[in-house]
């Protein structure tokens, strides 16, 4: 069984990823330090709040660098939210600068007539590209969302699947060189969430992570 991280940098819903993925059977140690990241086969990056207290607390951990290489090296990451963002080169949110290990920006989410920013609830999501995470079968592709910003990449292999917001497509899914992120909270997305979790543990299992 695969030894998966999950990052604690003091800003991401931690208990409901660790409930996600304990209904899965799959047990997750919490990494908040480099000697904690050691020996984890696979790392999630999760993340409620701002772009620029997460980059400055996420910098205190001392992990950024190894993020990176983590990342660089083809080992497996999986984002959720806001540790999608982070990811990325920049954000309208803030003035730091994010990992920049996908290129593109994050963009706050246009002005459209009948929503809201936030964006707050159920959407259902529509896949762009292939990639571990979402197959063509599943049988719900309604997803949980809570942001007011969402990423644009600047290469399109990197987007993996949209949602809707008002008229404009939105950023769900994004995948690059074995690392993947959700704008969503699979953990809270209910049994579309779970499959999602699942097939990306399974991916870790027959890839031999």
């Amino acid at each position: 069984m695969s030894k998966i991280g999950l990052i604690d940098y003091g800003m991401g819903n931690l208990y409901s990823v660790q409930q996600a993925f304990k209904r899965l059977n799959q047990p997750i140690d919490i990494v908040s330090n480099l000697n904690e990241l050691k020996g984890c086969d696979a790392l999630i990056l999760p993340g409620v709040g701002a772009f620029d207290p997460a980059m400055v607390n996420l910098e205190k951990t001392d992990l950024i660098p190894h993020i990176k290489n983590w990342v660089n090296n083809g080992k497996p990451l999986l984002g959720i939210c806001l540790g999608l963002q982070l990811l990325f080169e920049s954000s309208d949110e803030g003035k730091s600068a994010g990992l920049g290990l996908i290129k593109g920006n994050i963009n706050r989410l246009p002005q459209e007539p009948g929503e809201r920013i936030p964006h707050m609830g159920w959407s259902p999501i529509s896949k762009i590209n292939e990639c571990p995470l979402l197959k063509d079968d599943i049988d719900s592709k309604w997803m949980y969302f809570v942001h007011s910003y969402a990423a644009s990449p600047l290469e399109n292999k990197n987007l993996i699947a949209t949602a809707k917001f008002g008229n404009s497509d939105v950023t769900a899914i994004v995948w690059h060189n074995n690392s993947g992120a959700c704008q969503f909270h699979p953990e809270k997305s209910g049994n579309a969430g779970q499959r999602l979790l699942y097939r990306w543990i399974k991916w870790l299992k027959d890839c031999n992570y």
